[in-house]
């Protein structure tokens, strides 16, 4: 499993700026959806939230890494 894991992330490190923003974006609008899904009693599978949790959790560090390391290469 941490395999899957890994190449998940090493995937996501290799996007750019803009698709990063974008996949950000869109598990956003995938969390609301199952929010809603959730809340009107309609959705199958209830392990989607936690995971799409952890995906933009994910997506968000490896934005603040980038931050972090143009911000130290910049002084």
């Amino acid at each position: 499993m941490a395999k899957k894991l890994k190449t998940q992330t090493d995937d996501i490190r290799k996007l750019s700026g803009e698709e990063l923003a974008e996949e950000i974006e869109e598990a956003h609008r995938r969390l609301f959806s199952l929010r809603l899904q959730n809340a009107t009693r309609q959705i199958t599978n209830h392990r989607e939230l936690p995971k799409v949790r952890r995906l933009i959790a994910r997506l968000k560090t490896i934005r603040r890494e980038r931050e972090l390391a143009a911000a130290g290469e910049g002084q």
